[in-house]
């Protein structure tokens, strides 16, 4: 199965102002469903970068998008987006940056990729199989206090110590090689869960966070977007969970108040000015969308605007260099 429902797309068009000649950046291509509506409302000057550090979803967007002279495509992760920008030859600054963070529909629904507990398959989950190593791999020669750390802070998950107890008492006796066995083995510690949800699901997103950096690419990739936007440039970021969104909100509201060590001077000087501001408050998918696909159901959509104004764009370096060490 290779198909994806993306969401909150008719939003997030609304969300970045289109101007028909405009340079924008979908960072997170997945199946092209916000590349594909941002074309449509592109004249011929426009284009868009897709960028996506899955080899499936650029081979997919090659054969949908191959008689497309706006968009080009990019292997890559958006934690890297500045470099990859530059790599393309492409310095010019972007109208609209778009992140759908997350999972897609083709890699949860292939069960070779690994990241489904409701199938078996590899216990792998990189969303780029030609880099970094399987969760399989970490798994074996993680210490139990590590396996308890991740499962716990990236999973929210409150039986983390005995998830990981049980992992280290399975791998001694055979490796951990499967998602079924790992779902098994998960269902037998928790010992409630949410109504509809299956035991496991904590764990799982949390192995899959870590393996992929997921968090870290966000805060790498909101950093270099805020960088990269034009003036009144829009910055638009879907999130699925709490992790996410609490990056997202945090980015947002640093970035549109005055820096907080000048900010009680009587007048701001330039490099103080915040740089974005809000745009509307926080959206959710629709019911058609949920019934439609209810991945959509826990889906956050957060907008903001570049308001840099010229005197402050020489600060601009150094103001993200602060902005990166305050959120470490």
């Amino acid at each position: 199965m290779d198909e994806h429902t993306p969401v909150l797309v008719e939003e997030v068009f609304a969300a970045v102002a289109l101007r028909p000649a405009g340079l924008y950046i979908d960072a997170t291509f997945g199946r092209g469903g916000h590349s594909a509506r941002i074309l449509q409302g592109l004249a011929a000057q426009g284009r868009v970068v897709a960028i996506d550090r899955d080899p499936a979803a650029i081979a997919a967007g090659r054969l949908r998008f191959a008689q497309e002279p706006r968009l080009r495509l990019v292997h890559g992760e958006f934690g890297e987006l500045a470099a990859l920008l530059r790599a393309q030859g492409i310095d010019a600054p972007c109208d609209g940056i778009v992140f759908d963070f997350g999972v897609s529909s083709p890699q949860l629904d292939d069960a070779a990729r690994g990241f489904s507990f409701a199938q078996d398959g590899p216990l792998d989950m990189r969303m780029d199989p030609t880099r970094g190593q399987p969760v399989s791999a970490w798994l074996a020669r993680a210490s139990s206090d590590e396996m308890r750390h991740v499962i716990a802070t990236l999973g929210e998950e409150r039986f983390a110590g005995g998830i990981a107890r049980e992992i280290a008492r399975t791998r001694a006796a055979q490796p951990l090689t499967r998602t079924s066995t790992l779902a098994t083995l998960v269902a037998r510690v928790v010992r409630s869960r949410e109504p509809g949800k299956h035991p496991a699901t904590r764990t799982f997103q949390a192995l899959r966070i870590w393996i992929n950096d997921e968090l870290g690419q966000i805060e790498r990739g909101l950093a270099q977007a805020l960088e990269l936007l034009a003036p009144r440039g829009r910055l638009a970021a879907v999130s699925f969970h709490s992790l996410e969104d609490r990056l997202v909100k945090n980015f947002i509201r640093r970035h549109s108040e005055p820096d907080p060590v000048l900010a009680g001077l009587p007048h701001l000087p330039p490099q103080a000015q915040p740089l974005l501001r809000r745009v509307g408050t926080k959206q959710r998918a629709s019911l058609d969308q949920i019934r439609a696909n209810p991945r959509a159901r826990s889906a956050l959509l957060r907008v903001a605007e570049k308001i840099e104004s010229s005197s402050g764009a020489a600060d601009r370096p150094a103001r993200l260099r602060r902005a990166r060490r305050t959120s470490t």
